[in-house]
């Protein structure tokens, strides 16, 4: 009978017990990882749950969520009460000054444009100032189009040559070039 007491492995403690003196027996600055915590419980205790990967992993998670570690570029590590806390990435927020009590913070000015006021009287339309170099500002109105087409009298070839309508020109057909050249 004592021979079957002393071969027995010593009793199991609670996972987030030996997860804290497997990281105080690993002794790393940086912490330790899971695999490396994983690797030292098995080796000390040898008999494990079939589910002590997926134990390990939940009692990590409640560990670290109860502040008892940090979990830090992939590492667990003890909390230590003398380091300063440790900055996430970005900027840090500004600091918020306390209101005191009763005072109620408003805004100045709503969003957006404000609405017209309807009581107020129609403004006159303002007076243009001529400009320097005596032309009028921005684009130059377009000129009326002389009545009449092309091929009309001379006198309306002229004025249409002058004032080209928009657009690209018409194809010339075959037809109206012997016409012209008289054949």
């Amino acid at each position: 009978m004592a021979t079957e007491e002393v071969n027995k492995p010593p009793p199991l403690p609670s996972y987030p017990q030996l997860i804290i003196n497997a990281i105080e027996a690993l002794n790393d600055k940086n912490g330790s990882n899971k695999t490396s915590i994983s690797k030292y419980i098995e080796s000390k205790y040898g008999d494990l749950p079939t589910g002590h990967s997926t134990l390990l992993s939940h009692h990590l998670n409640i560990l670290k969520e109860t502040g008892e570690l940090v979990f830090w570029k992939n590492n667990y590590m003890k909390v230590d009460p003398n380091a300063p806390p440790r900055r996430g990435r970005g900027r840090p927020p500004k600091p918020k000054v306390p209101l005191r009590p009763g005072m109620v913070l408003s805004s100045g000015r709503p969003r957006g444009r404000p609405p017209k006021d309807p009581n107020a009287p129609p403004r006159s339309p303002k007076h243009k100032l001529p400009s320097g170099s005596g032309k009028p500002r921005g684009r130059p109105r377009k000129m009326a189009r002389p009545e009449g087409g092309i091929g009309g009298s001379s006198t309306t070839m002229m004025l249409t040559s002058a004032v080209r309508p928009r657009g690209r020109p018409p194809k010339v057909k075959a037809s109206a070039l012997t016409e012209v050249i008289g054949h």
